[in-house]
């Protein structure tokens, strides 16, 4: 079974950096879409970024110019560099997998708080 794994949260500083990996397992990681998605304390969960499996980026507004994703296919891993952190973005940070013919994958979370 298919499973997403994320690592590297924690507490950081405002204006601090962290860099967040998510590895797969037992699926063909070259064609997914992998994207993070970040849920705050009493909010619906939204999309942060997505990459594609040829690379393509999205962000959500409110973190262009500030998070970068990136993948790898040799090891399986997606990644979110996140720069100049804020405190909304204070979440539990979820790795999602996704192709067209299938439901999505997700891990099981993992907490990012920014506070001083």
């Amino acid at each position: 079974q298919a499973q997403l794994v994320e690592s590297g949260g924690g507490l950081v500083q405002p204006g601090g950096s962290m860099t967040l990996s998510c590895a797969a397992s037992r699926l063909s990681f070259h064609i997914w879409t992998m994207a993070w998605y970040r849920q705050a304390p009493g909010k619906q969960r939204e999309p942060v970024a997505h990459i594609d499996g040829g690379g393509s980026t999205n962000y959500t507004d409110s973190v262009k110019g500030r998070f970068t994703i990136s993948r790898d296919n040799g090891k399986n891993t997606v990644y979110l560099q996140m720069n100049n952190l804020e405190p909304d973005d204070t979440a539990v940070y979820y790795c999602q997998a996704w192709v067209p013919w299938l439901s999505p994958l997700w891990g099981q979370g993992t907490q990012v708080t920014v506070s001083s």
